[in-house]
Formats: structure tokens, C-alpha cells, sequence
């Protein structure tokens, strides 16, 4: 009885050949799905610090803004201040 509860439960009909499919193999699409994503591994003690993505996100547009602002800085010509020595002079 076993045996015909088997057969019955095989959906598959005799005539389909599956060596002729193409198995496609694991991590075939990985390279893929890096490419649009942006995954980054953080250190154990850099995990302990940030608990979950959003403070990590916080941390990192802060250090962003405070690097663009130095980048402005450098870009602006320095104005000289005039000593007074230079004011004798002139």
C-alpha cells in the first residue's frame, strides 16, 4: 500500500527529461545584487558603538558635512590680516 501512495503522490510524468534542464548554480546572481546594493561589514567594536543602521547613518552624514565644510575652507582664499605693523608701513 505504502508503494501506491508514492506513485500516486508523482506528479511528474515519465516522458520529461530532466537532464536536459539547466540547473542554474548558487551565487549566480550575486554579483548582480552587489553591484545595486552597497553592503558594508563593520568591525565588532564599531558594531557595539552603532546598534542599528540609522545611527550609523546619523555618524556618517555628520563626518560628511564636517569634511564638505573643510573642503569650503580650503577652497577660499585666506585674507590677510593686516598687523600693525604693516598699517606703519603703509
Amino acid at each position: 500500500m505504502k508503494k501506491k501512495r508514492d506513485e500516486d503522490l508523482d506528479e511528474m510524468r515519465p516522458e520529461y527529461d530532466l537532464s536536459k534542464l539547466k540547473f542554474v548554480g548558487r551565487g549566480v546572481y550575486s554579483e548582480r545584487y552587489r553591484s545595486g546594493t552597497n553592503l558594508v561589514l563593520l568591525d565588532r567594536d564599531v558594531r557595539e558603538a552603532f546598534p542599528d543602521d540609522e545611527s550609523v547613518n546619523e555618524a556618517l552624514r555628520v563626518i560628511a558635512k564636517a569634511a564638505k565644510r573643510q573642503a569650503a575652507q580650503a577652497r577660499k582664499p585666506q585674507a590677510r590680516k593686516q598687523t600693525s605693523r604693516s598699517r606703519r608701513v603703509a
